[in-house]
C-alpha cells in the first residue's frame, strides 16, 4: 500500500514538474515566409483575397484528400469567410483588408486536443520585377500543445514554414496561369467614324515597339495635360509604314481629340485627322504578346471572305483599357483594324 502511494505521488510529482517545465517555456510563435511572384500587386493580392481560390492553390489537399469546403455568400473581402472539413475541420475568417497591401484573419482550428485560434495575416509589396508577398500566421502554443510537440519531437515550425512555402509557390503558378490567358475574336467588317487626334511618330524595329510605345503615348497625354486637351477616345497607334524584309515599322502613338488643334513647328506633337473607314475588326483579349496572332486572323478572315486590303490605308490598334488601371493583362482589350477595300454603292435609277 505504502508502495502504490510512494507510485502515485511519484506520478503527480512528474505532472506537476512537467506542468511547471512545459509551462515557463515560451509558447509565442510568428512564422511567416515570403516570395516574389513575377506580377502586379493587384493581381496576387485578388488571388489570395478571394477564398475561392484557395482550393486550388492550397497545399492542405495534397495531406488530405478528403478534405471539403463550404463557402459563404461573401467569399473576398473584410467579413469573407469560408470552412472546411477532413481529418481536421476549421474555418477562417477575414478581419482587415488594406487593398493591394495587407489581409488579416482569424483562423478557427479543430484539433483532437481542443480548438486553436491562431491569427494569419499577409503582405504585398511591389518591388522590382513583382510582389514580395509574405504569408504568415501568429498564435500562442497551449500547455498541451508544448508538452505534445517537446514528447513526439513534432516540429511545428518546421512544418508550418513548408506549408507557406508550398502555398506560395502555388499561388504564383496559379497567377502565371491566369496572366497568360486569352482570347482573339474576329468581329467582322466595320466602319470606325475617325476623326481628329495628337500624335506623334517614330521608327522602331519591329521588337522594339513596345518598348518605344509608352513612353511616345506619355509624351502625347503629357501635351494634352499641359495644353487642356481632353481626350475624346481611346488612345490608339497608327503604323503607317511597315517594312517586313528590314523589320523595321514607322508609327504614331495617338490620343483622339474633338476639334482640330495647331500647334507650333517645332513641337513633337501634332494634330492628324482620320477619315472613316471600312475595316475589318479583330478583338484580343490578353496580354500585346498575342497581338501577331490577332493581325494573322484578321488577315485569314479577309482572305476566306474573299475581301481586299485596302493598299492605301494603315492598320491601327485601339487600347480599350489602360495596363496601370488594370494591371492583369488577361483582361487587356485591344482592338485591330485591318482597313479594306469595299465596292461603291450602286447608283440608283434614273441617276
Amino acid at each position: 500500500m505504502k508502495i502504490l502511494k510512494y507510485l502515485l505521488f511519484l506520478i503527480l510529482l512528474i505532472i506537476i514538474g512537467s506542468a511547471i517545465y512545459f509551462g515557463t517555456k515560451d509558447g509565442t510563435y510568428d512564422i511567416k515566409d515570403s516570395l516574389v511572384i513575377q506580377a502586379p500587386p493587384e493581381v496576387v493580392f485578388n488571388k489570395v483575397n478571394d477564398y475561392k481560390s484557395w482550393e486550388k492553390w492550397g497545399p492542405w489537399k495534397k495531406e488530405d484528400s478528403t478534405m471539403t469546403f463550404t463557402y459563404a455568400e461573401k467569399t473576398s473581402g473584410e467579413g469573407a469567410s469560408y470552412s472546411w472539413d477532413g481529418k481536421m475541420s476549421g474555418s477562417m475568417t477575414t478581419t482587415k483588408v488594406i487593398p493591394n497591401k495587407e489581409i488579416d484573419q482569424d483562423l478557427t482550428l479543430n484539433t483532437p486536443a481542443g480548438e486553436r485560434n491562431p491569427k494569419v495575416y499577409w503582405t504585398f509589396e511591389e518591388v522590382d520585377g513583382g510582389t514580395k508577398v509574405t504569408w504568415g500566421m501568429k498564435g500562442e502554443h497551449t500547455l498541451i500543445d508544448k508538452a505534445y510537440y517537446s514528447l513526439s519531437g513534432f516540429d511545428f515550425d518546421a512544418s508550418m514554414h513548408k506549408m507557406n512555402k508550398e502555398g506560395l509557390k502555388g499561388i504564383a503558378n496559379e497567377v502565371a496561369e491566369d496572366m497568360k490567358q486569352y482570347s482573339i475574336n474576329v468581329d467582322g467588317v466595320t466602319q470606325y467614324g475617325g476623326g481628329y487626334y495628337m500624335y506623334t511618330t517614330s521608327v522602331s524595329k519591329l521588337s522594339e515597339i513596345g518598348d518605344k510605345m509608352a513612353p511616345m503615348m506619355g509624351e502625347v497625354m503629357n501635351f494634352m495635360t499641359k495644353n487642356n486637351l481632353n481626350m475624346a477616345g481611346k488612345p490608339f497607334t497608327v503604323y503607317n509604314e511597315v517594312d517586313n524584309a528590314n523589320g523595321t515599322v514607322i508609327f504614331s502613338t495617338c490620343i483622339p481629340i474633338k476639334e482640330k488643334v495647331i500647334t507650333p513647328d517645332d513641337s513633337p506633337v501634332v494634330c492628324g485627322f482620320m477619315e472613316s473607314v471600312s475595316a475589318v475588326k479583330v478583338s484580343l483579349k490578353g496580354n500585346y504578346d498575342h497581338l501577331s496572332e490577332a493581325y494573322t486572323k484578321g488577315r485569314q478572315y479577309i482572305e476566306k471572305n474573299n475581301l481586299q486590303i485596302d493598299p492605301e490605308g494603315k492598320m491601327f490598334e485601339v487600347y480599350m483599357t489602360d495596363p496601370e488601371e488594370t494591371p492583369n493583362p488577361a483582361e487587356w482589350l485591344t482592338e485591330v483594324y485591318l482597313p479594306i477595300i469595299t465596292a461603291p454603292e450602286p447608283l440608283e435609277e434614273g441617276i
